[in-house]
């Protein structure tokens, strides 16, 4: 394994795990702990963000362009994330099935038109 793919698996469990449990702290009511969730998430989130500069460093990618196709492609990722992730709570939350379904499939095609987006279509 190259010392950048390691460095990056690393990085991106740690960042991962902070997220992901400042979330649950932030969204559970029961734990009581919403302010201190928040910290947890935006610290995860620093985190896989230098993942991901010490990663294009470490393998000499060039820099990021922030253009027009690469701002579309974030504001898609996020609302199909955020679609997929509204329709399983609906389905596990709030005991709503069928709305649930449907809203959860339109985040999944959402996020399949990434795939056109970012790599194009070719012969």
């Amino acid at each position: 394994m190259k010392k950048s793919s390691f460095i990056t698996l690393i990085l991106g469990v740690i960042g991962g795990v902070f997220f992901a449990l400042g979330m649950c702290m932030a969204l559970i009511p029961e734990w009581n702990m919403f302010n201190q969730g928040v910290i947890c998430g935006v610290i995860g989130l620093v985190i896989l963000l230098a993942d991901l500069l010490i990663w294009r460093k470490l393998t000499e990618k060039a820099p990021i362009k922030l253009n027009g196709k690469t701002v579309l492609s974030v504001v898609v990722g996020v609302l199909g994330a955020l679609l997929l992730g509204v329709g399983m709570c609906l389905t596990m939350v709030f005991s709503q099935m069928i709305a649930g379904i449907i809203v959860g499939l339109i985040g999944i095609v959402v996020l399949l038109m990434l795939i056109p987006l970012v790599k194009g279509i070719h012969d």
